[in-house]
């Protein structure tokens, strides 16, 4: 079961990481409404720009720290918790906004995701 977390732990970190780092600009089908990048998603869910920034921050923080976790164990916990608040979140402003669930999927995925490797010992 120990190789099994740290593969869910690596497909987490590096999505939240393509997200935050690569597809920052991008249009997705993922995105809240008909934004086109980061900054109108967070401008449909009605959040400040700085509130994109301080999520970008806790995110992109909290996936090193979840790679981090494979070798500091005592990250694991913060991490993994601390990711699935944030997809709580994003799940939320989807719901705020009135978007089909499809669009939440990735949220609802990374949050039981978090939620195994939290939970699971």
């Amino acid at each position: 079961m120990e190789y099994v977390i740290i593969i869910i732990k690596i497909i987490i970190a590096a999505s939240i990481l393509n997200v935050w780092l690569f597809r920052f600009n991008k249009s997705t089908m993922w995105r809240g409404a008909s934004a086109g990048n980061m900054k109108q998603e967070f401008e449909a869910y009605g959040l400040p720009e700085w509130m994109m920034y301080v999520i970008g921050i806790l995110k992109v923080s909290l996936s090193l720290a979840l790679l981090a976790s494979i070798y500091y164990t005592q990250l694991e916990e913060i991490a993994a918790f601390g990711l699935a608040i944030l997809m709580l979140g994003a799940i939320g402003m989807h719901m705020k906004i009135g978007d089909p669930i499809k669009k939440s999927l990735p949220a609802i995925i990374f949050l039981t995701l978090s939620l195994i490797v939290a939970l699971v010992p």
